[in-house]
C-alpha cells in the first residue's frame, strides 16, 4: 500500500477534508508533529507522498522555532526529487522557501470565505473544481513566486494564492479542506487576535462556514482527487 505522511505543525490544522480523496486514492496515512522529538529523524523522502499543513509561525520566525530550517532542508531534498507533495497554507510558504523564494508578513490579515480568481490560461489544472467557490482564507504571510512554477490562483488581497510544478508539486495558499472540521470553532477561540486584526466577527464568520463550508470542502476534495489521478511516480 502506498503511504501519505501529514506533517503537523500544530495539532489543531490536520488534513481535515482532504483525508477522504487521499484514502481513496489507496493510501495508509502516517501522522508526525513537528514538536514530536521524532521529527528531527524522520526522512521526508520516505513517503509516497507528503502533505503540509497549516499553522500560526511564520517561516522567517527560524529563531524561535529550530525545527524550521530542519523541515526546509527535508523539504528541498524531497522537491529536487520531484516526489508527490502538497502543501496547504503554512505548507505551501515552506514549499516556496525550500525553493528559495523569500516568505515575508504580508500587509493584511485574509480572513473569511471567499473565492479565488483563477489562471485562465491553465483551467486545467485541478483547481478548477474551485471555480467560484467561496473557501477559507486565514493567513497574513505571503510569498514570492518560486522559479519555474506556475501560478494557479489570486486574491485582491494577495496575487500568490496557489502554483504547481508539474503534476507532482502543488503549494495552496487557502484552506479548501476546511468546512465541515469542528476544529473550526478552535481555530476561532484560539486565534481569537486574529479575528481583531481582520476586523471579522465570530458570529459572521459561523454563519459563513454554515454556508460555504460544505460546498468548499466538497470542491476541495474533487481538487484534491483529480490531482492525486494525475501523479506522475
Amino acid at each position: 500500500m502506498k503511504r501519505a505522511l501529514i506533517v503537523r505543525h500544530v495539532p489543531r490544522e490536520g488534513a481535515a477534508g482532504f483525508l477522504i480523496p487521499i484514502e481513496a486514492a489507496g493510501y495508509q496515512i502516517d501522522r508526525i508533529d513537528v514538536a514530536s522529538p521524532e521529527f528531527a529523524h524522520v526522512d521526508l523522502c520516505a513517503p509516497d507522498l507528503l502533505i503540509m499543513m497549516g499553522g500560526p509561525m511564520g517561516v522567517y520566525e527560524q529563531d524561535i522555532h529550530p525545527w524550521i530550517p530542519l523541515q526546509i532542508d527535508k523539504l528541498a531534498a524531497r522537491l529536487d526529487q520531484d516526489l508527490p507533495t502538497l502543501g496547504v497554507c503554512l505548507g505551501s510558504q515552506m514549499i516556496a522557501a525550500a525553493l528559495g523564494a523569500r516568505v515575508y508578513p504580508g500587509q493584511s490579515m485574509e480572513l473569511g470565505f471567499a473565492p479565488i480568481a483563477l489562471n485562465g490560461a491553465i483551467m486545467d489544472s485541478p483547481l478548477r473544481h474551485l471555480q467560484d467557490v467561496p473557501v477559507l482564507h486565514w493567513h497574513s504571510d505571503t510569498f514570492e513566486l518560486p522559479r519555474g512554477v506556475e501560478l494557479l490562483a489570486s486574491t485582491d488581497a494577495y496575487a500568490h494564492q496557489a502554483f504547481r510544478r508539474g503534476r507532482n508539486l502543488l503549494a495552496l495558499q487557502f484552506h479548501a479542506e476546511m468546512g465541515e472540521d469542528p476544529r473550526f470553532e478552535d481555530w476561532l477561540t484560539h486565534f481569537w487576535a486574529d479575528l481583531d486584526i481582520a476586523q471579522q466577527c465570530g458570529v459572521a464568520l459561523r454563519r459563513d462556514h454554515e454556508a460555504h463550508g460544505p460546498g468548499a470542502v466538497a470542491a476541495g476534495r474533487a481538487m484534491i482527487a483529480d490531482w492525486l489521478a494525475q501523479l506522475r511516480t
